[in-house]
């Protein structure tokens, strides 16, 4: 079971974190957050749909392929890692000093996703694999949509299974994410 901590005391366990994960809905804010902590800790930063699932064109990367490439990613020292990927936490939970969940409204996590599309209509972000232009669609908004009833199960299923002892920081909104990189030099 993960152990939950205080905004308030996340600064703290981020200057000792070398392996952050930063999990959450599409659209939550993962990528910015965990862009804006690479950049302040000077860690790698891992996108698992970039560096892991996705392959141009929108093509999904084997299972095996895509597990065999977490857990080389995760033997690295330092990385802030992005991706939810309930399925995978397994091998990643094991190797992280520091979870964040990013848990907004998911009318939040709409707008996120659609101000994202919107921005990058027919271009591929720095997150995603090269040549997988952004998209959006009924089945993508679906998600988002029922993420918190259909998916976070999964997630504190896997968190309570394999996160023995982790500091697990939730955000609740855009602005307990805006304060924690303000806290954290890294706004």
């Amino acid at each position: 079971m993960t152990t939950p901590i205080a905004l308030d005391d996340a600064p703290a366990r981020l200057a000792d974190a070398s392996r952050i994960l930063v999990i959450g809905c599409s659209g939550s804010g993962k990528s910015t957050l965990a862009r804006a902590l690479s950049c302040r800790y000077s860690l790698r930063h891992i996108s698992l749909d970039r560096d892991v699932f996705w392959m141009p064109g929108w093509t999904e990367r084997p299972k095996e392929e895509a597990y065999a490439r977490i857990e080389a990613l995760v033997q690295e020292e330092r990385w802030v890692m992005d991706g939810t990927s309930p399925g995978s936490l397994n091998l990643r939970l094991p190797r992280t000093d520091l979870v964040i969940w990013l848990r907004p409204p998911r009318w939040t996590s709409l707008r996120g996703a659609i101000g994202r599309w919107l921005r990058y209509a027919g271009r591929t972000r720095p997150e995603m694999a090269p040549g997988c232009p952004e998209k959006i669609d009924f089945e993508f908004l679906h998600y988002i949509w029922t993420f918190e009833r259909l998916s976070s199960p999964r997630v504190v299923q896997n968190l309570q299974r394999f996160g023995e002892g982790i500091p697990l920081l939730t955000l609740n909104s855009r602005a307990d994410m805006n304060r924690l990189l303000e806290m954290a030099g890294a706004a």
